[in-house]
């Protein structure tokens, strides 16, 4: 947060969540009614639906960290090799 304690984006405020801007939610919202239950969380997933907010490519979220936990195995592995001696007790 720094020294202001301001973030560097911004969280709107939680008011200006509405379902019935989604369509898809707002029918969810009906088929529940009709069964006589109802969602009180729902407005959570309203983010999910604004725009800029498209589905993640599978490899994107499978390979994420990937190439940072490769590059840190090999720099391990070279420094194991390095560093300590081969331990086999003579077998």
């Amino acid at each position: 947060m720094g020294k202001t304690g301001k973030l560097p984006y911004h969280i709107p405020d939680w008011k200006t969540w509405k379902v019935e801007d989604v369509p898809e939610l707002m029918s969810l919202k009906q088929r529940l009614a009709a069964k006589g239950l109802k969602d009180p969380w729902i407005r959570n997933e309203v983010w999910r639906f604004q725009p800029g907010m498209g589905k993640m490519p599978w490899y994107k979220l499978v390979f994420k960290g990937f190439g940072l936990g490769a590059g840190a195995f090999i720099i391990a592995v070279g420094l194991e090799k390095l560093f300590w001696k081969d331990d086999d007790h003579g077998h």
